[in-house]
């Protein structure tokens, strides 16, 4: 009789009230109830990588502002067992100037510049043709440093500045009428496979920050179209041949169906994406089976 698979489910120790791992706890209980040895890893613990069978990357939220640290771990981690998704997708996915390889391989993709200095920035803002404009870097997490200005506001340009000063780069997109009026559609595919959508409401607040204050999602269920479902596909394949890494585990596809663009492309999560398992527990047989093939073929 062969041992249950070692699952460890990576996560962090600093979650808050407004911003909660829902999906850990119900992931962790549905692999139990598989007959797997699987359990909760904060990343940044010291665990031995080598006593898991696999190690699957759900929320480690705090790794933008350890991003050094967070790197060494996939090394390490990497040297001596399975990741999913695998450290080269992950590293892929660190820094959102891989949309431009999207856009280059002929996906849909929110029009962007990608500024290095503040004079790029000042360029680009006074180049934008939208009224108002979305600064955000290009390593980030949570909509942390991401602002919704108007393209002549001194904040749009300042913000700007401190992402350059610290050694980022800038983002600047035009404002989507959808985006804000709160039409986000995050589509979650599994092994290749349409599992679920979620939308999460608007965020951001015109003037820079955030609505209320904080980052609070509101995840509900909604429908995708066929459209939408066979564009998350066209995706991942793109993913899958820009990485050489074959179809992702899991993947969150953040979408926008806007009257100016038409549908594209906002954000491919393939590191830590909440997939809001309780708000759509018809998805988890597919999440943890997918867990369990990949735990038991190297």
């Amino acid at each position: 009789m062969s041992s249950p698979a070692r699952i460890g489910i990576v996560v962090t120790d600093g979650y808050t009230e407004e911003d909660p791992d829902h999906d850990t706890p119900l992931l962790v209980a549905a692999l139990l109830d598989r007959g797997a040895a699987a359990s909760a890893v904060v990343w940044h613990a010291g665990d031995d990588p080598a006593s898991y069978d696999l190690l699957v990357l759900r929320s480690p939220w705090d790794y933008p502002d350890r991003l050094d640290e967070f790197q060494d771990w996939l090394s390490r981690a990497a040297a001596s067992t399975r990741l999913a998704n695998s450290p080269a997708i992950v590293r892929w996915n660190l820094d959102k100037t891989y949309l431009s390889e999207l856009a280059s391989a002929g996906i849909a993709v929110v029009p962007t510049r990608y500024c290095r200095t503040t004079s790029e920035a000042a360029e680009a803002l006074d180049a934008a043709t939208s009224a108002r404009v979305v600064v955000k870097p290009t390593i980030s997490a949570g909509a942390r440093d991401t602002g919704l200005f108007a393209r002549s506001d001194p904040a749009a340009l300042a913000l700007a500045e401190r992402i350059v000063a610290r050694g980022g780069v800038a983002m600047i997109q035009p404002e989507i009428a959808e985006l804000t009026a709160g039409a986000e559609k995050a589509l979650y595919v599994i092994e290749g496979a349409f599992t679920h959508a979620i939308a999460k409401g608007a965020l951001l607040a015109p003037g820079g920050g955030l609505i209320g204050g904080v980052y609070v999602e509101d995840p509900q269920p909604v429908p995708a179209t066929a459209a939408e479902r066979g564009f998350a596909a066209d995706v991942l394949t793109a993913v899958a041949a820009i990485t050489g890494e074959g179809m992702p585990l899991y993947a969150r596809v953040d979408t926008v169906d806007s009257a100016e663009f038409g549908l594209v492309v906002l954000e491919v999560e393939l590191i830590e994406p909440a997939l809001n398992l309780h708000r759509a527990p018809e998805a988890m047989p597919a999440v943890a089976d997918a867990i369990l093939r990949a735990a038991s073929h190297p």
